[in-house]
């Protein structure tokens, strides 16, 4: 399908729901992309995936009840949330094993109660693999107020969420509320992730948290371009992903996480600092020199660190 074709059907009325899913993608991908970078800076790329179980069984009390998944599943989210928390503040049990233990008690949760609803099976695929039919019209405005008030949230609390994020310690000594940014950022996590389940699901919803924040980690040294570039690729990959599901009728989840996963092979591989080929270049060249009696007295790190004279 050319991209005038799909232009096309994006304004079809009777393919109503199609500017619909691609909406609440590029937006929930943008949050994610923003959210996601305090997610890596603090290396806790599993309570992305715990948020994503934890929001399930909240998901399924509403299908049951017939109300809101968005609603349903933040509730779930920020109470586990909340519990992790909590518990993480007795440093006797570590937070990943917290985050463990919840997420499997959520998402069993969730697998009961949803299975007492009519159309079981149905329902189950679409909450795990996501679905771009039938997204109702006030659910783009709940995404969008939602995702402003995240974004909000971030621009008033920067500083103090990445403070926490590099060094919690530190941010505590200083007089930083910790406890409460702990749980400011869970809830982002459980937002950003509660406003992306409908198009890429539950299963997946891990990758457009952590997969273009992890991709602009490896392009750049300054948060600030790191913060700008991740929501970009974010975006980017629900656009091209929702086209080439439309064209090649794949599954939109699936194919939008691919999309941000090539991006990332590429910045892994081609970045011009922190990429492969860059190090093994710096590597390479580094051997060179010392070879043919250069006044190198430190070899270059594989990381990417300077040569000192």
């Amino acid at each position: 399908m050319s991209i005038t074709d799909f232009l096309t059907d994006l304004t079809n009325p009777d393919l109503a729901f199609l500017p619909k899913a691609l909406a609440i993608a590029v937006m929930s991908s943008v949050v994610c992309g923003v959210v996601g970078c305090y997610v890596v800076l603090r290396g806790m790329a599993f309570i992305g995936d715990a948020v994503a179980h934890a929001v399930f069984p909240g998901l399924a009390v509403a299908f049951v009840l017939q109300g809101s998944l968005v609603l349903g599943g933040a509730v779930a989210g920020i109470a586990t949330a909340l519990l992790v928390a909590i518990f993480a503040q007795n440093r006797r049990v570590r937070e990943d094993s917290l985050i463990g233990v919840f997420l499997v008690a959520s998402f069993a949760l969730g697998i009961v109660i949803i299975s007492r609803a009519p159309g079981y099976a149905g329902s189950l695929q679409q909450f795990l693999f996501g679905s771009i039919t039938g997204i109702p019209d006030e659910d783009l405005y709940v995404v969008g107020i939602t995702g402003l008030v995240i974004l909000g949230l971030v621009f008033l609390l920067h500083k103090e969420l990445v403070s926490v994020s590099l060094d919690r310690e530190m941010s505590r000594a200083v007089g930083l509320p910790v406890f409460w940014l702990d749980i400011l950022l869970y809830v982002l996590v459980t937002l950003a992730v509660v406003i992306s389940l409908q198009t890429i699901g539950n299963i997946l919803v891990l990758a457009l948290l952590i997969t273009p924040a992890a991709a602009a980690r490896l392009l750049t040294d300054q948060l600030g371009v790191m913060m700008l570039l991740a929501p970009l690729m974010g975006g980017g990959s629900a656009l091209v992903g929702l086209y080439l599901s439309w064209s090649y009728d794949t599954p939109v989840g699936g194919t939008i996480v691919l999309v941000a996963t090539a991006l990332f092979l590429t910045a892994w591989l081609l970045a011009p600092r922190h990429g492969l080929l860059a190090r093994r270049w710096r590597r390479d060249r580094g051997t060179v020199a010392i070879g043919t009696g250069g006044a190198i007295s430190a070899p270059v790190d594989a990381g990417g660190g300077g040569v000192s004279a």
